[in-house]
C-alpha cells in the first residue's frame, strides 16, 4: 500500500479541544492525531477516501478497507464519556445502530461502517415525522439491558444531587433557583429506582444517520452513544430540546413540549410520571454543567421543558 498522505486536523476541531480541554490534554491529543491516523490506516489496511469530518470531540476519516468495503475511522480521546461507546455498539451489534467493525481500547480508535453523513434526522423537514422516527429508534435501543461495565444512572444522579447546594446560589433569578430545586426533588423521588436499560444518552436528530442506499440496513441508525445503564426516561431530553425552533414556531411552547413528551413516552412505552422525573433530571444535569461553565441563568429551552413537565 502506498504511503498515506499526512492528515490535516480541521482547525475548528483543534479550537474546540483547546476551548474545552485547555490544559495539556486537548492540544497534545490534537498534535498526536496525524501520527495516530497513519498508524491505524496501516494497521487495519485502510485507504483514506475523503476529507476528514468532525463533531465536538471526534475526528472521522472516510476510508476503504482492503476488501473494497467503505468504512469510517473514528478517533477520540479515551475518557469517561467515550470509553463506553464500543461496549454499547457491541451490545447493539448493528441492530438499529452503526456497526462496530474493529476497536483499539488503548487509543479509543474505532472502525465503523460508513453511513451517509449528509442525511440525518435533522434534515427531515416534517418535525412530527422526525420525532416519530427518533422515538421508534429509541424504543428499540432501550429495549436491551445494559451490559456490565457501563456507568450507571444511579451514580450520576446521586452526584448531581450532591452538587445542587453549591450550584443554586450561582443562579441570579430566585424563580430559576426554585425551578432547579424542584428538578432536584423530582430526581430524589426516583433515585432508588434508576433502571437497567442500555441508554444512548445523546440521541438527538443529528446523531441519527441514514445508511447508504441499497444496504438493507433500514431507514435510520444511531451513532455516537455516550452510554449509561439506567431508566429510559433519562434518554428523552435530546429530542425535546433539539430542533427548538420547531417548538417556538408552534406559538405555544408549553403545549408543544408536552406534545413531544407525550408522543415519545407513548411510543417508547414509558410511565409518564416517572419519565417526567427523569427528564427533569436531564434539565438538572444540563443546568449544573452550565453553572460549572460560569453561567448564572438557565437556558430558556431548559427552563421551558422543566415548567411544562412540572405543570403536568
Amino acid at each position: 500500500m502506498p504511503p498515506h498522505p499526512t492528515i490535516t486536523v480541521p482547525a475548528k476541531l483543534a479550537e474546540l479541544h483547546t476551548r474545552y480541554h485547555g490544559d495539556s490534554t486537548g492540544p497534545s491529543w490534537i498534535a498526536g492525531l496525524p501520527r495516530l491516523a497513519t498508524e491505524f490506516l496501516d494497521r487495519w489496511q485502510l485507504r483514506q477516501d475523503g476529507a476528514p469530518m468532525h463533531g465536538m470531540v471526534a475526528l472521522v476519516l472516510p476510508v476503504v478497507r482492503s476488501d473494497g468495503a467503505r468504512a469510517a475511522l473514528k478517533f477520540q480521546p479515551v475518557d469517561e464519556e467515550s470509553v463506553g461507546e464500543p461496549v454499547a455498539l457491541r451490545a447493539w451489534d448493528g441492530d438499529r445502530a452503526v456497526r462496530l467493525l474493529d476497536h483499539d481500547a488503548e487509543s479509543g480508535t474505532m472502525l465503523l461502517e460508513r453511513l451517509d453523513a449528509g442525511r440525518s434526522l435533522a434534515h427531515v423537514a416534517d418535525a412530527e415525522a422526525a420525532l416519530m422516527d427518533l422515538s421508534e429508534l429509541l424504543a428499540h435501543l432501550v429495549a436491551r439491558p445494559a451490559p456490565a461495565g457501563l456507568r450507571t444512572l444511579a451514580d450520576i444522579a446521586a452526584a448531581m444531587l450532591d452538587d445542587v447546594p453549591e450550584a443554586l446560589p450561582a443562579l441570579r433569578d430566585p424563580a430559576e433557583r426554585e425551578l432547579l430545586r424542584r428538578c432536584a426533588e423530582a430526581v430524589r423521588e426516583v433515585l432508588d429506582e434508576p433502571g437497567d436499560r442500555l441508554l444512548h444518552w445523546d440521541l438527538h436528530y443529528e446523531n441519527v444517520l441514514a445508511p447508504p442506499p441499497g444496504s438493507g440496513r433500514g431507514a435510520w441508525l444511531a451513532i455516537d452513544p455516550k452510554p449509561l445503564a439506567g431508566d429510559a426516561g433519562f434518554d428523552l431530553m435530546p429530542a425535546l430540546d433539539n430542533r427548538w425552533d420547531d417548538i417556538v414556531a408552534t406559538g405555544d411552547v408549553h403545549r408543544a413540549v408536552r406534545r413531544r413528551f407525550d408522543l415519545m413516552t407513548e411510543v417508547v412505552g414509558l410511565d409518564r410520571e416517572r419519565a417526567a422525573r427523569w427528564t427533569l433530571g436531564r434539565v438538572l444535569q444540563n443546568s449544573l454543567w452550565d453553572v460549572e461553565d460560569g453561567e448564572h441563568a438557565l437556558r430558556p429551552e431548559q427552563a421551558a421543558v422543566a415548567r411544562a413537565l412540572l405543570a403536568r
